[in-house]
This record gives C-alpha cells, structure tokens and sequence, in this order.
C-alpha cells in the first residue's frame, strides 16, 4: 500500500470518527435532520405528480397532511397495543414477579448460583420502571415530530432549486454522479419501506392468527405490536416475541406452553425474515446481516428508537453513494449480500 493510500484511509477514519462524534452530541439536530430526508425521499414523487396539477402550495399541504395522518395512525396504532398489553402486565407484576422467584429458586437448588447474585439486582418492578421509563420518553418527543416536519417542509420545497444548483455548481460528472446516487438512494428507500411494510403486515397477520388459535390473551394487540416492531430489524422481533411468551407463561402457568409460544413466534419471525423478506426485496436491498446487525446497536447507541428506525436506511444510503463512486465500488460491493447463486469467485491468473 502506498503512502498516498494510507493518507486517504487514515483521513477517512478521522472523518468517520468525527461525524459520529458530532451525531452523538448533536444528535437533536442531526437526529430530525436525517429523519426528514428519509421522508422526503419517501414523500417526494408524490409531491412532484401533485406538483404538475395542482399549485406548489396546495401540494405542499396535501402531501404534509396525508404525511401527518399517517404518523398519526401508526402512532395510535403502537399507543393502543402498547397501551393495553402495558397496563394488563402491571396489573399482574405479583403474579410476574412470583414466577421470577421460582424460576430464581430453582436454579439455586440445581447450582447455578449465578441466579441468586442477580436476583439481588433485578425484580420485575426494576422492568416495569424502565419500561414506564421508556414510555415516558416516548411521549416527550413531540418537539422532535415538530422540528422533523420543519426540515420536511423546507426540504420539499427546495428539491428542485437544489437538483438546478448541483448542475450548476459542480462539474457535469460530478452533479452526474451525485444526481444519480441521490434519485438512486430515494428509490431504494421507497422500496425498503414498501418491502418492510409488506412484510410488517404479514408478521402482525401471522402473530394475531397464531395467538387467537392458541387462546393467548390480547391476540390483536400482539399482532398490532408485532406490525409496528417489525420496522425495527432484529430488536423488534425479539421484543415481539418475549413479551408474548411472559404473558403465556402466567396465563398458561407451565414452562412448555411458554416454550411453545417462544418457539412459534420466532418460526414466524424467521421465516418472514429471513426467507420471504429477502425474495421480494432481491438484490437491489442487499446488505450483510452482519453489518445491519452493526448499524442497528451503533445507530441505537447513538439516538436512540429513532436510530434503531433509521440505522439501516443510512446503511443503504451510504452504500448506495460508494456504488456510484468508482474509487469506493468495492466498499458496496464487500458489504453488499451474499452473491447470487450462479456468481462465482474469479479464478486468479495463472503465471
């Protein structure tokens, strides 16, 4: 490697360095910032069709109303699920808290010692706080939606001035290239969410009819809450399925049903995931489990539900832009998905 080539990458790392840096302490700006974009990808061919019938204005306000009703009801929609399963939990925290114990005694009388010195850290109250916690959190973050609709407003209307500076300003490859990374990027967002929305309903479908079947309580709030978790790449199946499987073990009162109820819904989870999830995306949302799986806990770490939310679409725009880059291809193409079946390693030349 030349020293021209260490020089780039070791500037690269501090540029990456610093811009998570300023994403962490300036995460009440860059946070709604990136969420807006994201929308405005989304929301933006929409717009534009509106656009050539009707005023900008008029528009304008079209779009952002149907946008807002549609936070509103996917709001509600998590509010309710939540709301009900929530407050049955805490109503039944003994009983909870009873089968902690137990499971707690139990495994000090066959020597796992380790349950005792954590029993003496954790309850099921200590759970309920921190999920009253969260909740709460939650429900601050109406500045966050307002400031979020600003930036998307704003946006909306400077879409074509900034399409119409870019050509002007930047050199015809270069405006060439970002115009294309740019409609590139918006386009596999509006696919990303027409995928992961698809697959959401079919995961909230799936939840519900398993849960009425087997005469698990709250059966369309569970299927409601795993509909809206669904969003949420890995984290939120899991909290989709724990929750249910505690609620079947004090209503069913034997570890097998609980068992069962854990071992069907992650069958489900799986299989929407992993298997039918990735045939409908194909190949033009591919990414590496294992880095989704990196962006989900960095971008968590950083802000929070709403990084968990945005984590992979910042992954896909910024593979996207290295697509279009020829310097950066291969970044793309190494953290991309696996090859397609009949692609196979070039063999290396011979001597």
């Amino acid at each position: 490697m030349t020293s021209d080539s260490v020089s780039r990458a070791s500037l690269a790392i501090v540029a990456a360095v610093a811009l998570a840096a300023a994403a962490y302490f300036a995460d009440t700006v860059f946070a709604p910032l990136t969420l807006a974009l994201f929308i405005i990808a989304l929301v933006w061919p929409f717009q534009r069709w509106l656009q050539s019938r009707i005023p900008a204005l008029l528009a304008l306000a079209v779009t952002m109303t149907l946008t807002v009703l549609a936070m509103l009801v996917f709001a509600s929609l998590a509010a309710w699920g939540f709301g009900r399963v929530g407050r049955s939990l805490i109503a039944d925290s003994a009983r909870y808290q009873a089968i902690y114990d137990a499971v707690v005694d139990w495994l000090d009388g066959h020597g796992v010692s380790v349950a005792g010195l954590w029993a003496e850290h954790f309850n099921w109250s200590w759970l309920l706080r921190g999920a009253q916690q969260i909740t709460g959190r939650v429900n601050t973050t109406l500045g966050f939606w307002i400031i979020t609709l600003v930036y998307v407003i704003l946006g909306l209307m400077e879409v074509e001035d900034a399409d119409r500076k870019l050509r002007a300003y930047l050199s015809p490859d270069t405006a060439r290239v970002v115009a294309g990374a740019a409609a590139d990027t918006a386009r596999k967002f509006r696919k990303y969410m027409q995928v992961r929305t698809l697959m959401s309903v079919a995961t909230g479908l799936l939840v519900w009819a398993f849960a009425a079947a087997t005469g698990l309580q709250f059966a369309l709030e569970w299927g409601v809450i795993a509909f809206v978790l669904n969003y949420i790449p890995f984290i939120g199946p899991f909290i989709a399925t724990l929750f249910p499987t505690l609620l079947a073990m004090a209503q069913f009162a034997t570890w097998q049903a609980a068992l069962g109820v854990f071992v069907c819904l992650n069958v489900i989870q799986f299989v929407i995931g992993s298997y039918v999830e990735p045939r409908v995306s194909g190949a033009v949302l591919a990414i590496s489990p294992s880095v989704v799986l990196l962006v989900l806990f960095f971008w968590t770490f950083l802000w929070g539900l709403y990084g968990a939310f945005i984590g992979v679409p910042i992954a896909i725009a910024v593979l996207t832009v290295c697509e279009h880059a020829p310097s950066t291809r291969w970044i793309a193409d190494l953290l991309g998905g696996p090859l397609p079946g009949g692609v196979r390693e070039k063999a290396p030349a011979r001597r």
